[in-house]
């Protein structure tokens, strides 16, 4: 028999040695690796009053800070293993793709084309929304229809832009658009009158007019234009990783729905005889197994975030600078006419 030549040895041993390093790199999960790393980095953005917004002592607060919380909460049992990376728009698929970040949540929508050509995965909905305009009230205008040759200030590399164009096609208004990479200059330039109207989600334009110099100067006008779905996501192909994030945010619902909340689960979970109760807060049964975490990781979440009422209400609620109702819209729970429901812990 015939021995193969040198080169060719040499050039299968390259192969398969290269095979295992790529199959070691694919067993790897961002779970390993942020447990090894002691800590989760999470993408947001510059500013947006309810959802991520820095203090002058550089603390972060926000919706989209307490989803990041919360997951480390359920990785670490301490909500305070997250490190905040603030990027621009344009940056943020790359944040993630690059590995700057192990997941992004910051008011993005969840697109067909982000979810399928950005190397995202989203994974869910945490706030339903839509885009709308907002005017000054002494213009006079009622309605986006009356808007015809207006010049608009909106986020490049947004949906927002997108849909702008689409309904300034649609109805023929002959809008121009006046584009900018940072909200807070997009901000500054309406309020200054550069712009005759601004665009943005519907809870995007409560945030800037929240900031006004005098908010009740400025109307958010009726339409709403398209579907926002504010969703977080991580890199694709990472199931792993995906189950811990989407599963966590499924806690905060699950907790809502049997009315489990940061003050009362400890009573809870020393009292109940609920054995679906036992089981999403982890005193009976293994489901925390099949996600790599600890057995007590809803209680984390609940404990140190609250559940997702606790964290609408003290970030975009009637109480906050938002002063977002949540009764009879979108964002309640299904049993309550909305369409937040959680995934079935068993």
């Amino acid at each position: 028999m015939k021995k193969m030549p040198k080169f060719i040895v040499a050039t299968v041993a390259s192969f398969a040695i290269l095979f295992s390093l790529i199959q070691a790199q694919a067993a790897e999960s961002t779970l390993d690796t942020v447990k090894a790393r002691g800590y989760l980095n999470c993408i947001i953005g510059n500013s947006f009053v309810g959802f991520y917004t820095v203090d002058e002592k550089g603390n972060w607060s926000g919706m989209d800070i307490d989803i990041c919380r919360s997951v480390a909460a359920a990785v670490f049992g301490d909500k305070d293993k997250v490190k905040f990376n603030s990027v621009q728009w344009a940056q943020s698929f790359t944040s993630i793709k690059s590995g700057a970040g192990d997941m992004l949540s910051k008011g993005m929508t969840w697109t067909l084309s982000r979810d399928s050509s950005q190397g995202l995965d989203f994974l869910d909905t945490y706030f339903y929304d839509g885009q709308g305009f907002m005017v000054r009230k002494d213009s006079g205008i009622k309605s986006a229809l009356e808007l015809k040759g207006a010049t608009v200030c909106v986020l490049t590399g947004t949906s927002s832009e997108l849909n702008l164009t689409d309904f300034n096609r649609s109805n023929k208004l002959n809008l121009t658009p006046v584009v900018f990479d940072d909200a807070s200059v997009r901000n500054t330039a309406f309020f200054n009158n550069n712009c005759d109207v601004m665009t943005n989600d519907r809870s995007g334009l409560a945030a800037a007019r929240s900031t006004a110099p005098n908010p009740d100067d400025y109307l958010v006008l009726p339409e709403t234009i398209s579907k926002e779905a504010l969703s977080f996501a991580v890199r694709q192909n990472d199931s792993t990783w995906a189950n811990v994030a989407k599963w966590t945010f499924a806690a905060l619902v699950e907790a809502e729905e049997l009315g489990i909340n940061s003050k009362n689960v400890d009573k809870i979970r020393k009292t109940t005889t609920n054995p679906v109760v036992k089981r999403f807060l982890g005193l009976e049964g293994d489901l925390n197994k099949g996600l790599g975490l600890p057995a007590d990781w809803t209680y984390q979440i609940i404990k140190q975030v609250g559940n997702y009422a606790e964290l609408y209400d003290r970030n975009l609620g009637p109480d906050s600078a938002l002063g977002l109702v949540r009764e009879g819209s979108l964002n309640e729970l299904w049993k309550k006419g909305g369409l937040l429901y959680s995934k079935s812990f068993r």
